[in-house]
This record gives structure tokens, C-alpha cells and sequence, in this order.
């Protein structure tokens, strides 16, 4: 939201991939990419990857013991993705070096995991890396309680090397405490998930949490099949920046796409309210038109963007609100192997970012996807 010029310019990903049963049980899988942003004056590092192996996970395809286990590069996100994903907004995929080991029994689920998230470098081909500051590991117990109706409880360990907030710096560990649940019944729909976070940064603590919540009511015997939602989004933020608690949420490896693909707000002390309608003038034709305006969840800390950035100038400022975006997005399904979607969104920014030196925003952004 800062005072930067207008940007036109391509963002192209290019994924190729096959894979080889070496025997019946074993499935050996590879997916390259390369990624590129023609016309794009301030690249950042998910935008070009040359080429690189995006995927080449090792898996055993039928169960050993009920369970089923997969070894190597890989990508993996829970739920509407929006604290681990596989990050769909930018130009380049998050991938892991992962092990990974999945359970069934019943209506019964349970996964295990451990991981290094892959950086991208680009400085030539095939120089992607296992992180060696970052690890994200877990475990996940799901349940299909009906049909249409699933719940989930889970513990992800988060670990970064020399993490820096406003705050408070070092070392970061955080155990984050989870609880997701989705469903349908009849017309009506709802997805929620909440987390809490504690650890340690440096010498100081960590107490932090999320919620996020949406639901809609579709009208399906009405023309066009509308579909009326609200969706409920709330992160703590570090509300007193002389304790030694920080409160500021880490959303590790969000989706951006879960609030809009512009980019403009992140999932750090931060609060919206979404209402949204969603129509559907034939089956292949879907569009969206939805307004949000957002809040800080205290004053004493800074305003975010996409990821976690910190808005410079912002903490300890007066001003909860920090303003209003509108967002229209079609999807087309062109055939099976073809879609074409575009998002516009326009930010109205508030009195905070105002006063740091921020200005209004407006995205526009159009997606074409085939596979063959």
C-alpha cells in the first residue's frame, strides 16, 4: 500500500511432471517447474524459479500396517489453507523435504509429519534448497462425523532461526494448538478453524491466537443459485511491547488467496468482517462480489501485509481501523482441462496507513490454467 507505481506484467508457471510405479506398492513421482515474471520491475523471491524439481516424493501406494508413507520433496496444506498451504497466490508452489506417514481406519484419520520448507534461490537451475532454519513438523487426528460433516484437532511445531519481530527477536519455536471443523447440511454450509500459539522467541515468550470462520446460505431452487456468506477473521497482535510475552500471531505458510490474491492485508494483528455473495449464471460460470472492512486487534502493534510484513510507521499509532477492500472475481471452467478466473480488488486504506505514507490499492489480476 505504500506509493509505488502502476505494474504491468505476466507471471507464467510451467509444470511438468510424471511418475513410475517401480513395483506394485511403490510409486515414484517427479514435477518440475519454472517459473517467470516478464514485465515485473520489483521481483520478490516467489515470483521466478528458472527451473527446479517442485515434487519427487517417493510414496508407498498400499497400505503397510493400515497406513501409507511418503518420503522426499512434496507438498502438502490442511483445510482452506490458511496457516499451512501450498501457496497458490504467488508464482511459485511451496514445497517441503518432508516424511510423511498417513493412517485410516474406519472414519478415523491420522497424520504425521516432519519437514524442512524448500527455498527458492534462482540464481541457476536446480538450486532450490532444504531450509536450515526453518522446520515445520506435526500430528493430526480426523474424523468424518457424517456425509458432509468433518472435524479435526491437531499439533504443528514451528521452528526459525534468527526470527525478527518489532519486538522481540532470536530463535522462534512455537506449539500451535488447532481445531478445524467443516460441513453441510441442507442449504446452509461453514468451515472453522482456531489456533493457539506458545513458545518462545529468544528470551521472551509467546501467546498468540487465531480464528477464522465463514458460512453461507444458498438459495438453490432461485436463478443463478445465490449463495449469501459472511466470513470471520481475527489475529492477535502484541498489545503490550514492553512484556516479555509477544502476542503477535505467526500464520507460518499461508494461503494469501484465502483473503484476496492483491495481497494487501496479513494474518497478523488483524480483524475483518466479509460478507459476500456468490452467483452462478451456468454450471461452467462462477462470480463472486464481496466487501471487508478490517481492524487491528490493537493499536500498540504494527499493520501487516502479506505475510507478516509490518507496515512501517504504523505500531504504537492511534487508529484501530485500517481500511476497506471490494473484491469481484469470475471463474470460468472452460472444459476439463482449462479455466480462466479474474479478480479485481480495491483497497481503501484508513487513517493509520495514511498517516505511515500509504495510499488506496487496486489489483487486478487474470488467471489461465491448462493441463494436458
Amino acid at each position: 500500500m505504500k506509493n509505488y507505481p502502476a505494474q504491468n506484467y505476466l507471471l507464467s508457471r510451467m509444470e511438468l511432471h510424471g511418475d513410475l510405479h517401480v513395483v506394485r506398492q511403490l510409486q515414484m513421482f517427479i514435477q518440475l517447474q519454472s517459473d517467470f515474471a516478464p514485465g515485473k520491475t520489483r521481483l520478490t523471491p516467489v515470483d521466478e524459479n528458472q527451473l527446479d524439481v517442485e515434487q519427487a516424493p517417493a510414496a508407498l501406494t498400499e497400505s503397510v500396517a493400515g497406513g501409507l508413507l511418503r518420503l522426499g520433496r512434496q507438498q502438502f496444506a490442511f483445510d482452506l489453507q490458511r496457516f499451512i498451504s501450498v501457496r497458490d497466490g504467488p508464482n511459485i508452489r511451496q514445497s517441503y523435504d518432508a516424511a510423511w506417514a498417513d493412517y485410516e481406519i474406519g472414519t478415523w484419520r491420522i497424520i504425521s509429519f516432519y519437514s524442512r520448507p524448500v527455498q527458492d534461490r534462482n540464481e541457476r537451475v536446480f538450486d532450490d534448497y532444504s531450509s536450515t532454519k526453518l522446520t515445520l513438523s506435526g500430528f493430526r487426528v480426523e474424523r468424518q462425523l457424517n456425509a458432509s460433516t468433518s472435524l479435526a484437532a491437531y499439533f504443528t511445531h514451528y521452528t526459525e532461526a534468527g526470527s525478527h519481530y518489532l519486538t522481540a527477536s532470536g530463535n522462534e519455536r512455537r506449539g500451535n494448538f488447532g481445531v478445524h471443523m467443516s460441513g453441510k447440511s441442507g442449504t446452509v454450509d461453514w468451515n472453522a478453524e482456531t489456533m493457539t500459539q506458545l513458545g518462545q522467541v529468544g528470551p521472551d515468550g509467546v501467546f498468540a491466537w487465531a480464528v477464522g470462520a465463514l458460512a453461507g446460505y444458498s438459495f438453490q431452487k432461485t436463478p443463478w443459485k445465490p449463495r449469501l456468506g459472511l466470513q470471520l477473521d481475527a489475529a492477535s497482535g502484541n498489545s503490550n511491547p514492553h512484556s516479555h510475552t509477544l502476542g503477535s500471531f505467526n500464520p507460518m505458510f499461508p494461503n494469501g488467496s484465502y483473503l484476496t490474491l492483491a495481497g494487501y492485508s496479513g494474518y497478523v494483528n488483524f480483524m475483518q468482517v466479509k460478507p459476500s455473495i456468490t452467483l452462478h449464471p451456468t454450471s461452467a460460470l462462477k462470480l463472486m462480489l464481496a466487501i471487508a472492512p478490517q481492524w487491528r486487534q490493537t493499536t500498540a502493534d504494527a499493520v501487516y501485509t502479506q505475510p507478516d510484513i509490518a507496515v512501517a510507521g504504523t505500531a504504537g499509532q492511534p487508529g484501530t481501523y485500517t481500511g476497506t477492500y471490494g473484491q469481484i472475481r469470475l471463474d470460468w471452467t472452460i472444459c476439463p482441462s482449462a479455466a480462466f478466473a479474474i479478480e479485481a480488488v480495491h483497497f481503501q486504506v484508513g487513517n493509520v496507513i495514511r498517516r505511515a505514507g500509504g495510499h488506496h490499492g487496486d489489483y487486478v489480476g487474470v488467471q489461465i490454467s491448462y493441463g494436458l
